[in-house]
């Protein structure tokens, strides 16, 4: 996984793919709630045999030391975003090889699929201004909106309430941690190397309103 883009410890990353020629690649919540557990998983120094682990005891397995910081993250149906931080050397390139290879191959064995399932190698952005950082956690926790307003940033929100109570139950992203719900896979994050931009929920929720207001949000 070659990128036409340095990785630098220390610094921080927007990472995303989609599916290949634009597929689906979660079919259902047990999809993306595997996806999920991966992200936990492989992130390690260790290599990780899923088979020895039990089911539903994921978040609890000693994984080991780390290698890459996992600040948000945010799964829809054809595609993710990961806000990264590289911790180690390379780390974000084996992360991902980890992560998608696992991914793809449970997705090939459970619908009897070939090939590949992504489109290429993952794509990676730079954030290094703080202005870029801070607007990736709105970029990436507000993605969910367009499942059920898919013109919200072209014509508006029509019901700004629904939208708000979508965010607040969509499972498949970081923004519950952040509103801090207890859940297993808060332990995904890492939100101590990242910039603390928001004091507590009440004032991510007032920046996540904010934005959703904002007629040029892209």
């Amino acid at each position: 996984m070659s990128r036409n883009i340095d990785f630098a410890p220390d610094e921080f990353y927007h990472i995303f793919n989609h599916g290949n020629g634009d597929r689906l690649i979660f079919l259902d919540g047990d999809d993306k709630q595997r996806f999920v557990k991966l992200l936990y998983l492989m992130n390690s120094t260790n290599p990780i045999i899923l088979e020895d682990i039990p089911s539903n005891q994921e978040f609890f397995f000693d994984r080991g030391e780390t290698i890459v910081d996992i600040g948000a993250y945010v799964l829809m149906d054809n595609h993710y975003h990961l806000l990264l931080k590289e911790k180690t050397e390379n780390g974000i390139s084996k992360f991902l090889q980890k992560l998608v290879t696992a991914y793809t191959m449970y997705f090939n064995i459970k619908y009897q699929k070939r090939g590949t399932l992504f489109e290429g190698r993952f794509k990676a952005r730079h954030l290094g201004m703080d202005e870029y950082l801070r607007h990736m956690f709105a970029y990436i926790h507000l993605n969910p909106v367009k499942m059920i307003e898919p013109k919200w940033k072209k014509d508006g929100l029509v019901n700004l309430p629904a939208v708000d109570n979508f965010l607040q139950n969509y499972k498949f992203s970081s923004y519950l941690d952040y509103l801090e719900q207890p859940r297993l896979q808060n332990k995904i994050l890492n939100r101590e190397a990242f910039p603390n931009y928001f004091a507590g929920a009440k004032e991510i929720k007032i920046e996540m309103m904010e934005w959703l207001d904002f007629d040029n949000f892209d």
